[in-house]
């Protein structure tokens, strides 16, 4: 098998490589600071600019599946220079690789582009699935930060779904966030929190967290390979959401913390400045449920938060 990642140099592009590496799987990852001195038999860089076609483009030629990952990171705030190259890292980055694909002779037979969770509407009242969720982006009395987001995602699905290529599948991985021990992911800088006695709940704790333990992402990913039939959105999720202030105690317990103090949501803004980052990702309500996955026979090995948490833990401390 060979797999293409483009903008796999980030945390899900590694967690992605290391497994298909470990099958022997044919790895290479498209990247904009490709150093190609890491280049191994199984794992190759190979530098492209995410916006005009270049020689990177032949390694689509002949491949089997392409799961493009390209992005700037959100973990920033939303000025105007930075949200400019959020939406366009992504789009720019979805459509060269729409337009590699097309003008391959031997096209991949599947793209998985990456999306997000965040499409859909900030609620409490009912989860959001792929058939009758709610996109967002109509809510009252939320944060322009909020809604732009949402205009990120669609921008973003929109750019690949504008492709007509008869000869590959397209589905877009509408993730939630992916937990894995690894450094520098979301796990670990919740869990930083936690150790510090610093994990309580976050503004009223009622804001619902989606999330998917690394091992499902995987299997998810190949069971997307496997089954021709799904195509189109997919929720990429546990199907068990919880609120914050549940989700976060559980946390606390599994890594045997007894306590954590609780952030309120002036206290969030505040600390959102100061780290540069957007508060938009702790209170933002994500509802979110893989309705298609589940409905098409994919069984969860860590659909429950605590057992999720505590394997993860486990991995850490090793």
């Amino acid at each position: 098998m060979k797999v293409i990642l483009p903008g796999g140099s980030g945390q899900i592009g590694r967690i992605l490589a290391r497994e298909f590496v470990s099958r022997g799987w044919d790895v290479v990852v498209l990247s904009r600071r490709a150093d190609t001195k890491r280049n191994t038999s199984a794992v190759r860089f190979v530098p492209w600019d995410a916006k005009n076609i270049g020689p990177w483009s032949e390694q689509i030629d002949g491949a089997d599946v392409v799961i493009n990952l390209a992005g700037r990171s959100v973990d920033c705030r939303y000025n105007q220079a930075n949200r400019r190259a959020i939406l366009d890292s992504r789009v720019e980055s979805t459509r060269i690789i729409g337009r590699a694909i097309r003008s391959a002779k031997n096209p991949p037979s599947l793209w998985l582009q990456s999306s997000t969770a965040t499409i859909y509407a900030h609620r409490y009242d009912a989860p959001n699935d792929e058939l009758t969720g709610i996109i967002g982006g109509e809510e009252e009395n939320v944060p322009d930060t909020w809604r732009f987001s949402i205009d990120v995602a669609k921008a973003w699905e929109d750019a690949a779904t504008e492709f007509e290529l008869p000869h590959t599948r397209i589905v877009l991985l509408r993730s939630a966030m992916v937990m894995s021990p690894d450094r520098g992911g979301v796990f670990d800088v919740l869990l930083r929190l936690v150790r510090l006695g610093l994990g309580g709940t976050s503004g009223d704790g009622r804001q619902y967290v989606s999330w998917i333990h690394d091992a499902d992402f995987i299997a998810a990913i190949d069971w997307l390979i496997e089954h021709r039939e799904l195509d189109g959105a997919v929720n990429l999720c546990s199907p068990h959401p919880l609120p914050n202030r549940d989700f976060m105690r559980t946390l606390r317990k599994s890594w045997g913390v007894p306590i954590g103090l609780p952030a309120t949501r002036w206290m969030l803004e505040i600390g959102a400045f100061f780290l540069r980052t957007e508060s938009e990702l702790i209170l933002k309500s994500r509802r979110v449920i893989p309705a298609r996955l589940v409905e098409s026979g994919f069984q969860f090995k860590f659909g429950d938060w605590t057992e999720a948490a505590d394997e993860l833990c486990r991995r850490r401390r090793v």
